[in-house]
């Protein structure tokens, strides 16, 4: 994924993005990050041709998107939309799954084969034949996933994939993201959960009012409490947390979860016995 120069303006005269570059290389994991209206989601609708450049270019696999039908693209790149709901449209949860096979022209045999797979991967084998609309936040959420890993596309964008989930979906849906990881996906998130983002990620794009900020290595970019502030975003907890013991000489390292802190905690405490 290549993005130069890359300019958006929507019909209304809204600037959304204003020169935008970045580079994401086959296999990453990334996390793009930043407050609403930061331009995260008009960017990602750049990767599958849903939107087309106003100026600057954006190639996929080295394609040109400007050259390419959004049906071309959206075979090699998935997008997983903040809401579910809205996406949703076929009578069933097994139409739902083999609608984007059709019009990819599986035949019959492996329409079955794809979509019991990743019906019975997500859990919702059991309700194959209910109307999406009557499963819940978090099943909807996972038909959403099933939908676009049915067709196994390379890249797989999430928007905005922890609203309204408690803390045990959203640990399913790290899940998610690791396994399709291992199995050589490129990965792209979107969020504003920022503690989210601190595990399991290659690199974060910070984004606002259009812009790209900063691109970097998770503990780089969580840490550096001035460019969170000027992006409008708050801090991750443990960042936080070890930022205050800094001020008494304790935690000199940069840890950014739980099980991190927790390890660095029970080291300084064997050493002071």
């Amino acid at each position: 994924m290549e993005v130069e120069n890359l300019w958006y303006i929507y019909p209304n005269g809204v600037v959304a993005l204003k020169n935008i570059n970045l580079e994401i290389k086959v296999g990453e994991k990334v996390a793009i990050i930043g407050p609403n209206g930061a331009g995260k989601s008009t960017l990602i609708k750049h990767f599958n041709g849903l939107l087309k450049p106003f100026k600057g270019t954006v190639k996929v696999f080295g394609t040109d998107t400007r050259k390419a039908t959004v049906a071309t693209l959206a075979r090699r790149v998935g997008v997983i939309f903040q809401n579910p709901y809205h996406q949703f449209f076929s009578e069933s949860v097994w139409d739902e799954v083999a609608f984007a096979l059709k019009n990819f022209g599986f035949s019959e045999e492996a329409i079955r084969y794809r979509v019991t797979k990743v019906l019975r991967l997500f859990d919702l084998y059991d309700y194959a034949d209910r109307s999406p609309f009557t499963l819940s936040s978090g099943e909807m959420r996972r038909l959403a996933i099933a939908t676009v890993l049915a067709y196994d596309p390379d890249v797989i964008v999430f928007d905005e994939p922890t609203v309204g989930q408690d803390r045990f979906q959203k640990e399913k849906i790290r899940e998610y993201i690791k396994l399709l990881s291992l199995q050589g996906k490129t990965i792209i998130l979107v969020t504003h959960d920022i503690d989210f983002v601190a595990e399991g990620f290659d690199k974060i794009v910070v984004m606002n009012k259009g812009e790209i900020l900063a691109i970097g290595k998770p503990k780089d970019i969580l840490y550096d409490e001035e460019l969170l502030t000027k992006a409008n975003l708050i801090m991750p907890q443990i960042p936080r947390l070890v930022k205050e013991a800094e001020a008494y000489n304790i935690l000199k390292h940069k840890p950014l979860t739980e099980d991190d802190l927790a390890r660095k905690i029970l080291e300084i405490l064997r050493c002071s016995m």
